[in-house]
């Protein structure tokens, strides 16, 4: 048997508060996972599912896209990844009698984490302008009604298609391929929103936009940097490989304004060390910084191994890199006491950890939202690179690059061509393989697309999964805009904020989960996916659809493009619905890297991607090879009497999924509006523990934005920085807050003043 969803919204704004962990995972993961997934799927569901996430002839976790290891574990899954199958292969239902008795009004009133337990969605629902209550509505029509709004748009730009990394290479390629036949680079992302400044910032260093390390240069390092990065809750899985890491030798060092449980000690639960004994310490260094502090950081290492004899590569220096020179006067000009003031750091910490980066022939740097989300976030990752271009750690086993991404198809997505500024080669090959002129001039990105949608530049919103008003900056601005849309659709699996905030008609289409069978004309279909290091693989779903009802995202795609582009479009929308195969030998023939893909992902495991820099040491940039930068070092700066406040999730949670109430390691239950505040700063400001007060963030744009009612948590994190969960915080980011090139919102800095008051 399994739990029915919750029938009333529990109350968030109460929460229990108990000292945080300093360990991760053990039995205690192990009995969380199996009573989650018991509640959604039962228990003969729950193995069936479970035993077959991550294997090669199973389906891969619709969870992050932390790559899998060669020989893997028959239990090749993380307590987050089996909340995030049990979310997809629950047994509760949304039906049309579900909507017939909850209007959208009664619908936006409740929570996300209500909204999702509700279950799996089954039929298409249409909202019809005025109304104020979804209805069951055949396929064909909703392609019919999507197809009148594309026609009657007076330019192809002012339709949106958005996509979130969950989609599959088969479904991506062919999603921007209808939108570029339709006449539009309009296609934002999830990436827009997190990994957008990793990309910007490598593609301009090295080259390429994505990290440059495999598995096995993890268990080949001798030092491993883990920097804004939390991996006991975000890529849990990446717990064991550091732990192997470990056992071959490899330091760690953490990067992080809190400290984080995972990273302290992890206890593997497919050892018996780790479920029975003390597990492993993974960090041998602990630097807390300040928030948006790690570019000095990191410019005062450069200034350091520079001053070292012997320290710097040279050889590698003269052979492959470019604006040495530059670079090196900007960073010997780095000071001691700026950077402690930027960093919060002592100068004991930052000396040691210079002596184990000059110990260290192979260095790794990890990172995640804790850099990519700030104004100065592409200087600080090209910061980064000039730290390991300097000991020539690009392109040598057991060292380089390696951010890790979220989603587990979303640097995929992008490899198929989900960008909003695509590279002339690609518009070219897809031209010659097409044959239609795509367009040239660039699309909107997510901050875009919203502006375009606030001022009426744009009528039509197409999201391919996600959640995209929970997941954008300056919620009151978004919804405002989304609701100034003409048509919002929404293809999902289960119901989210964003079909309670709608535009004058609404269409919710019902798909597929990674976990479930796809049956089209030619047979049992399989998807691909590329993971957050590059390697390729294939996912084939096992369970019987939770509706007859649902289409794959492909076939949603293929019948709307037959249904919107008609006789004018010569592609094959038909054939690559029935069969797969036929849209991987498109990919193969367009998209570099990707040749004889039907060949090379029928091998178990699958393929790796080339990546010039890695396999080459050849840098694909303007000048040719590595370029070192020279940007200015900034930091946030800091009036009286606030906080600089980081965005972050809970452990129940997965981007704007939420899974339950609680956050074990942190010590929190049965609640989510916390603000986790110094003690030390706490009491200056007059917060004890325990009260409550409202989160006001203040913008040079003068604008007020507040979240009330967060209990206020007293918590180890680094003085003068505060921390809370998104997205009851994303109200608190301006829209036009960004990181410069990437424009990513600035998610990781938000300048907060905490103004007491009572509990709700």
């Amino acid at each position: 048997m399994t739990g029915k969803p919750p029938s009333g919204d529990p109350v968030q704004d109460a929460p229990q508060v108990e000292a945080p962990q300093h360990a991760a995972a053990g039995l205690p993961a192990v009995g969380h996972t199996l009573r989650m997934a018991q509640q959604q799927m039962g228990v003969r569901r729950t193995a069936l599912t479970l035993l077959k996430v991550n294997q090669k002839d199973g389906f891969d976790c619709p969870g992050c896209a932390w790559p899998e290891p060669e020989h893997r574990h028959r239990a090749e899954f993380c307590e987050n990844g089996a909340k995030a199958v049990a979310e997809e292969a629950t047994l509760r239902r949304v039906t049309s009698d579900f909507f017939a008795t909850h209007p959208v009004s009664d619908l936006a009133r409740r929570s996300g984490y209500w909204l999702g337990q509700q279950g799996r969605l089954t039929h298409p629902m249409y909202l019809a302008e005025g109304a104020d209550q979804y209805e069951p509505v055949p396929w064909e029509r909703a392609f019919d009604i999507i197809a009148d709004e594309l026609a009657a748009l007076g330019s192809p730009d002012e339709a949106l298609f958005y996509t979130s990394g969950r989609t599959s290479n088969e479904a991506a390629f062919l999603y921007q391929l209808f939108a570029r036949e339709f006449g539009t680079n309009n296609l934002p992302d999830c990436s827009n929103m997190c990994h957008e400044s990793s990309g910007s910032a490598l593609t301009e260093t090295i080259g390429v936009g994505k990290g440059s390390v495999l598995l096995d240069d993890l268990y080949q390092a001798d030092l491993i940097i883990v920097a804004g990065q939390n991996p006991g809750t975000n890529h849990p899985r990446m717990l064991s490989a550091l732990e192997r890491a470990k056992a071959s030798g490899a330091k760690i060092i953490t990067v992080n304004p809190l400290p984080e449980a995972g990273m302290e000690r992890f206890k593997n639960p497919q050892t018996p060390k780790g479920l029975a004994g003390a597990g492993t310490a993974l960090t041998d260094l602990f630097l807390q910084i300040r928030l948006g502090g790690d570019q000095a950081l990191f410019r005062l290492l450069n200034k350091l191994i520079l001053e070292t004899q012997g320290a710097v590569d040279e050889e590698f220096i003269a052979e492959h890199t470019h604006g040495f020179d530059a670079f090196k006067e900007a960073a010997l000009a780095a000071d001691w006491d700026d950077t402690l003031t930027a960093t919060g750091l002592d100068r004991t910490a930052i000396e040691q950890a210079l002596r184990m980066i000059l110990a260290s022939q192979r260095t790794v740097v990890c990172w995640a939202m804790g850099l990519t989300q700030h104004k100065h976030a592409v200087p600080t990752i090209r910061e980064v690179v000039n730290f390991l271009l300097l000991r020539g750690n690009i392109g040598r086993p057991g060292a380089g690059v390696c951010p890790v991404r979220g989603h587990s198809n979303v640097q995929g997505d992008r490899t198929m061509g989900i960008f909003e500024r695509p590279a002339p080669a690609f518009l070219d090959a897809l031209e010659k393989e097409f044959g239609f002129a795509p367009p040239r001039h660039y699309g909107l990105d997510v901050v875009r697309s919203i502006r375009a949608l606030r001022d009426g530049q744009a009528k039509v919103f197409f999201a391919m999964g996600g959640n995209f008003v929970a997941a954008s900056p300056d919620t009151d601005v978004t919804e405002d805009a989304m609701r100034r849309a003409r048509l919002t659709v929404h293809v999902s699996t289960k119901l989210n904020r964003s079909h309670t905030v709608t535009g004058a008609r609404a269409l919710i289409l019902p798909t597929l989960g990674r976990t479930e069978r796809d049956l089209q004309g030619s047979g049992e279909q399989f998807v691909t996916v590329e993971d957050s290091m590059g390697m390729v693989h294939a996912s084939r779903g096992r369970l019987k659809p939770a509706s007859g009802q649902l289409l794959s995202e492909p076939a949603i795609v293929c019948r709307l493009a037959r249904r919107v582009l008609g006789e004018t479009s010569h592609t094959p929308w038909e054939e690559f619905e029935k069969d797969y195969a036929t849209i991987r030998d498109r990919i193969a023939r367009v998209i570099p890297g990707f040749e004889d893909f039907n060949a090379r992902v029928a091998h178990p495991g699958g393929f790796t991607l080339p990546h010039a820099p890695r396999d080459e040491r050849r840098f694909p940039t303007a000048t040719g090879k590595a370029n070192f930068t020279a940007a200015p070092v900034t930091h946030p700066e800091l009036p009286e009497g606030r906080l600089l406040l980081q965005t972050l999730r809970s452990h129940d949670q997965y981007n704007t999924t939420i899974y339950g109430l609680d956050d074990r390691y942190r010590g929190i239950k049965n609640g989510r509006r916390v603000v986790l505040v110094n003690p030390t700063d706490a009491d200056q400001l007059g917060l004890p523990d325990g009260g409550y007060a409202d989160l006001v963030s203040e913008w040079t744009d003068g604008v007020e934005r507040r979240a009330p009612g967060f209990r206020v948590v007293h918590y180890p994190t680094a003085r003068g920085c505060a921390a809370a969960y998104y997205p009851e915080t994303n109200v608190l980011v301006p829209l036009d807050a960004t990181a410069d090139t990437s424009n990513t919102p600035t998610s990781k800095s938000i300048v907060v003043r905490l103004e007491p008051t009572s509990p709700a």
